[in-house]
């Protein structure tokens, strides 16, 4: 059985009945996404990112495959949204982080990609003495798991959600690549990011009928222009980026 972890994760397992799982604490920020400059979201999630971030969409290598991610720095390998281990406190927080150390994820076996996902846990989460039990004696779901297990199904379909969005703004040729540039009113080097898409409003007006109504249809309309009124949140990262500068 070949099991991949998600992006972040590193070495998961299936989550067993009887196994114990040191969760996170409110607020507490994996380590894994205090090094990340971007994280993904989903579907649902872009009205609430929209208020706080930037949603930009990224996409694989030589690939023209893309994914909505909230821009969380304005450097590689920088999160402004990192508070000494916690998550910046009065902002959303997105739900790729609050489902860790959990995660569902394919299964190939015997070389064979299976249809159903698998729920599996960071194996360094996995705490006999001090975790918390997700199941009774009798194995039956515990409160707590209960609502864990409807986020990481909701989010997984959420997901699929996102990719169909995506192939279909592709497919529209709506989505073009932009670079971010920034200065300090302190001076010093200027700031530039890259690797990131955004969708061309003025083509919107160039689609058909049948395209536009599918993009009403399927709610991703509003999420376009949710991501275009978020770009300019990179005011609020340089902000941030400026205040702990000057902390």
């Amino acid at each position: 059985m070949d099991i991949k972890p998600p992006f972040g994760y590193k070495d998961i397992a299936p989550l067993g009945r009887n196994q114990k799982v040191r969760l996170l604490a409110p607020g507490e920020l994996p380590a894994f996404a205090r090094a990340l400059n971007s994280i993904p979201i989903s579907y649902t999630e872009f009205a609430l990112v929209a208020r706080e971030y930037p949603i930009i969409f990224s996409a694989a290598p030589n690939s023209q495959t893309y994914a909505p991610v909230a821009v969380l720095g304005m450097a590689a390998g920088e999160n402004l949204y990192d508070n000494g281990g916690k998550w910046a406190s009065n902002v959303y927080v997105p739900a790729y982080v609050r489902r860790y150390p959990f995660c569902m994820t394919k299964v190939t076996m015997d070389k064979v990609e299976q249809q159903n996902r698998l729920i599996c846990v960071e194996k360094a989460y996995l705490d006999e003495k001090n975790g918390e039990a997700m199941f009774d004696a009798k194995g039956q779901p515990l409160e707590k798991w209960t609502q864990i297990e409807k986020l990481l199904s909701e989010y997984e379909v959420d997901l699929e959600r996102s990719r169909e969005m995506c192939g279909i703004l592709a497919d529209y040729g709506l989505l073009e690549p932009f670079t971010m540039q920034a200065k300090f009113n302190s001076g010093g080097a200027p700031l530039q990011l890259t690797g990131m898409h955004r969708v061309v409003e003025a083509k919107i007006e160039s689609l058909n009928a049948a395209q536009l109504k599918n993009l009403v249809k399927k709610g991703i309309l509003s999420r376009v222009y949710a991501h275009l009124l978020s770009l300019d949140n990179f005011a609020r990262l340089l902000d941030r980026k400026s205040a702990k500068k000057a902390a």
